[in-house]
């Protein structure tokens, strides 16, 4: 630096820092140094934010107590967050001032990592979304005004369809759903009662489906398929991107929880009282339980479904290395309890374990501690064997289980940061 005096005086925030001009050559902080290479006042202006040539006084319009904690880092060389500060925030201060996550202390961060994989997660995705959207009304709206106006009401029905939260008439609509759901699980379950009245012969219980239509279960259960159909079929009308809809998997099973239904009536009526009558029984009564998915639409209204979806979506990797865990001790321990009980007697030897997948068996109801008793070691060494089993099921079981739940927790955490916003703009929308 080449103007001004011997002495250097950072004024951060307020607090003012007083340097020889040599400690500011070869400052650690990237951002200070370059004030010695500055050969005028308007490359000074590009490093500080003002700068007073009388004092020969810098300004920089940062966080005091922020630049206070980085100065303890430049005496003693070890840097934490402030307390009480967000680390984002910090970890803004420490770029501007030439800092990198590395020069943290370990401790710190794992927090920085953590809390920038949070905002990642809450803010990335939803952003690109918007922006998403945003573009997309610009494609389709026109200086006319028609074309936008039409975009707004298909984006507005789109959110009432697929957000629950995002008003009020998405709410009313998933409540609605949410009873569709539970009164066609009831009349599902309450169908395989022995006694349940529409069972009148059960060699033709299923193909008399038309009959079964005059009886109030059949038809609410029409009336529930109705609904459930009327909604897939709007929410794909509505949808922005068709392909990308069908992709998804909670659509993929709304066709599997509402095609058996349509399959059964058209088998039914195919069939009628021909030769295939009971083999076309057996795919209808097949074709029947899955209807059992319908309780998976309950995913799109709940928060703890969604949470447990996205939570093996993103630990698919943890999954693969339980069951790999799993398989690895199955194939060990099946194999040595074959041979303790029934390999090396096989006159005397335990019937339960004549072969390796019998024991395999036995060694996950063992590793999984359920231990239903219906195969049991009789012998010395088969006992020992079942312990060492059962010791290491819990501890190979507990190790990425560990690494799910804090995903099941960060998913949680998202979730619920997604619907507290949802909430809050649909608060605003009722006020205004």
């Amino acid at each position: 630096m080449k103007f001004g005096k011997s002495i250097c005086i950072l004024n951060v925030g307020g607090t003012k820092y007083a340097f020889p001009r040599d400690v500011i050559k070869d400052f650690p902080l990237r951002r200070v140094s370059r004030l010695h290479n500055c050969a005028s006042e308007k490359e000074v202006l590009e490093v500080c934010d003002d700068y007073d040539r009388e004092r020969n006084e810098f300004f920089f319009d940062r966080h005091s107590e922020a630049f206070g904690f980085i100065m303890l880092y430049v005496k003693y060389g070890k840097l934490r967050f402030v307390p009480q500060m967000c680390e984002l925030s910090f970890y803004n201060e420490m770029i501007y001032w030439g800092l990198e996550s590395s020069h943290l202390e370990f401790c710190c961060q794992r927090r920085l990592d953590d809390r920038m994989s949070d905002t990642y997660t809450y803010f990335s995705e939803e952003d690109t979304k918007a922006e998403e959207e945003l573009r997309g009304e610009d494609v389709l709206g026109n200086p006319a005004g028609g074309g936008r106006g039409s975009a707004k009401w298909l984006e507005r029905m789109r959110r009432t369809f697929e957000e629950p939260t995002s008003s009020i008439a998405a709410q009313i609509l998933a409540s609605v759903s949410v009873i569709f759901v539970i009164v066609s699980m009831v009349i599902l379950c309450a169908s395989t009662l022995p006694d349940w009245k529409t069972a009148e012969n059960n060699s033709v219980e299923e193909h008399r489906y038309t009959e079964s239509l005059e009886h109030p279960s059949g038809i609410i259960e029409a009336v529930c398929i109705g609904w459930f159909t009327a909604e897939c079929i709007v929410r794909f009308i509505v949808s922005k991107d068709k392909c990308e809809f069908v992709r998804r998997p909670l659509n993929i099973i709304d066709l599997l929880a509402i095609t058996p239904y349509y399959v059964s009536v058209l088998m039914t009526v195919l069939t009628g009282e021909n030769s295939q009558l009971q083999r076309a029984g057996v795919t209808l009564r097949v074709l029947r339980m899955m209807r059992i998915f319908w309780v998976i639409k309950l995913a799109r209204h709940f928060l703890g479904l969604q949470t447990l979806g996205l939570t093996l979506k993103r630990c698919y990797r943890e999954m693969v290395m339980l069951l790999v865990f799993i398989c690895v001790a199955m194939a060990i321990f099946g194999a040595l309890a074959q041979l303790l009980e029934h390999g090396l007697d096989l006159e005397m030897g335990n019937e339960d374990y004549a072969s390796i997948p019998a024991a395999c068996w036995w060694v996950i109801i063992s590793m999984t501690t359920v231990g239903y008793g219906d195969m049991y070691p009789i012998t010395m060494p088969g006992r020992v064997l079942g312990g060492l089993c059962v010791v290491s099921g819990i501890v190979l079981l507990a190790l990425p289980i560990t690494f799910i739940y804090h995903s099941f927790v960060q998913c949680y955490q998202e979730l619920k940061f997604r619907s507290a916003r949802c909430t809050r703009s649909l608060s605003a929308e009722f006020l205004n």
